[in-house]
């Protein structure tokens, strides 16, 4: 017996079982199959028609933002090219089975016959020379040899170059997966040899039911405003949503709870949406003080103050939106969508665009400022400021007050009043009504008007465009909100099928030119164009100003 054995030592206990390394969850959800890629329908069905009508391209280029499932493509049609099925005996199929050997070793990495590549550490001419030169031997086991190209657009000229040839005329039994988030960089070259398939960036709604379902899959409860704010943060990509998911679990375990709305605010640095409104709303009510102290709230809680002026338009945008008649957002909460409601009945047009541009103006100056925070609280007085002054459409309406300067009016003897039906304010002419608009402030929206619209008809409270040359609809709906503004009375403004007259604007410069021409064939000009050769008549600036 050896002298290396102690055998008075206790006997030394089996040694325990390696526990399973922990996958993150964007790893572990990764989609197996067709039907668990989500947001890509449009892709899955050309895929599937292909593969039943055996007309499968060579080549296939896969682009899209980060993390909505191109690799994850082109390893599930890896598969689906090299499925055998269960009983060894099927052939190409959009549900690959998942159970025979090709299709296992495929999702594990191991098979032989696809090959991945990553282009961003492999740019290189000898590194695709390498593809080229094993191109040409056959399969070892399966029935296509697959080469996934990762990040492609990060190979060299020369590496392009020398892929064309192959590209162009592979062997039957190859093909190309390519995938990038950068198409532009790719060559036109390339791009014409491959079927290209643009993913999509998935919905906030689609990404916060698929985080539910593996919130679900892991024992973890999660709010639905949280998983909605994860799927917002996430920009339309599944890999970072579960990234944030992932963070967002281990937060929950060491608070001893589930994923939280507030927890993933605090974690992420995001703004409540509830005391956004908050400032929303003391901004139109232009309480400057309290506006400023909820703004240091923010502040003191960890919110940059570029995701405050963030969410303040975001706000303004959502309420805009409900204005138009959007549909609503049912990600966003009940409570919110109720306020944006009631803040679009309230607001005109002109006020949300001001609004909007006030805002927009603060959250670039936040974000190039050094002092942030001051810039913020200086940008949200600017927009007090700008609430508190009065809307020139509503002092036109008002007229001059001249009541201070009036000198009072003899005593005269009391008689009943007799009761005046209230004056129609409806415009009879169409000229009349793009005046009353003009006069209520919308001023760009006359403009667009003038030169752009051909009208058929106009019979208060109708209004009927040729399309001949087409209106967008808003254009439409911000006509008929002011003329009902102005007129107290609902307004149809519409498109028909007809010629109508010629537009404002064209009738002006017809004006125009007609005096022009009338003014030239006077005897005063033409003796005077006679006396200096060369000489030209043209019409004053305050003309052309008038105009333009």
């Amino acid at each position: 017996m050896s002298d290396s054995f102690d055998l008075g030592s206790p006997p030394q206990p089996a040694a325990s079982a390696k526990p399973e390394t922990y996958r993150v969850l964007a790893r572990k959800y990764r989609p197996q199959t067709f039907s668990a890629l989500i947001g890509q329908d449009a892709m899955v069905t050309t895929l599937a028609n292909a593969i039943r009508r055996g007309r499968l391209a060579h080549a296939f280029l896969l682009t899209g933002v980060r993390g909505v499932g191109k690799t994850s493509t082109a390893r599930l049609i890896a598969k689906a090219l090299n499925c055998i099925g269960p009983d060894g005996q099927g052939g190409p199929t959009i549900d690959p089975c998942g159970v025979c050997e090709p299709c296992r070793a495929i999702a594990e990495g191991r098979h032989i016959d696809v090959i991945e590549m990553d282009a961003a550490s492999h740019t290189g001419i000898d590194d695709v020379r390498e593809i080229i030169e094993a191109s040409r031997y056959a399969a070892v086991s399966a029935r296509f040899k697959i080469y996934i190209v990762d990040e492609v657009h990060m190979l060299s000229k020369a590496a392009f170059n020398g892929l064309l040839k192959t590209l162009e005329e592979p062997p039957a039994h190859v093909k190309f997966l390519f995938a990038t988030t950068e198409v532009n960089k790719v060559p036109i070259t390339v791009l014409s040899r491959c079927q290209r398939f643009d993913l999509r960036r998935i919905p906030a709604e689609k990404l916060a039911d698929h985080f539910a379902r593996v919130s679900e899959a892991e024992g973890v409860e999660a709010e639905a405003e949280a998983l909605a704010l994860i799927a917002r943060a996430a920009e339309g990509s599944a890999r970072d949503g579960l990234s944030i998911l992932d963070q967002a679990i281990a937060h929950a375990d060491l608070e001893g709870g589930g994923v939280r709305a507030d927890a993933v605010r605090e974690m992420l640095g995001l703004s409540d949406r509830g005391a956004v409104r908050d400032l929303l709303a003391l901004l139109l009510e232009g309480n400057a003080p309290d506006a400023l102290v909820a703004l240091r709230r923010q502040y003191a809680l960890g919110v940059d103050p570029q995701t405050v002026m963030r969410g303040l338009l975001e706000a303004v945008h959502g309420i805009t939106l409900i204005k138009v008649g959007a549909a609503e957002d049912p990600a966003q909460p009940v409570e919110e969508r109720a306020a944006y409601r009631d803040w679009a009945g309230a607001m005109s047009f002109p006020v949300l665009h001001r609004l909007w541009q006030l805002l927009l103006k603060g959250y670039e100056e936040v974000s190039g400022a050094s002092l942030p925070i001051e810039t913020a609280e200086m940008a949200l007085l600017r927009v007090i400021h700008a609430a508190s002054l009065p809307d020139p459409g509503e002092l036109a309406r008002r007229g001059p007050d001249t009541g201070a300067s009036r000198p009072a009016a003899p005593a005269t003897p009391a008689v009943p009043p007799t009761p005046t039906p209230p004056a129609d304010r409806t415009p009879r002419e169409f000229a009349d009504a793009l005046d009353t608009v003009e006069q209520a402030g919308q001023i760009a929206l006359v403009a667009r008007l003038r030169h752009a619209a051909r009208l058929v008809r106009y019979a208060p409270p109708e209004i009927e465009f040729s399309n001949t040359r087409p209106l967008p609809a808003d254009l439409l709906v911000e006509l008929a909100t002011a003329l009902k503004d102005a007129t107290g009375r609902v307004w149809k403004v519409a498109m028909v099928d007809a010629p109508g007259e010629r537009s404002v604007r064209e009738a002006e410069l017809d004006a125009v030119q007609a005096r022009h021409d009338a003014v030239a064939q006077s005897a005063a000009v033409l003796a005077a164009l006679d006396a200096f050769p060369g000489a030209e008549l043209i019409d004053p600036p305050a003309a052309k100003r008038s105009l333009s």
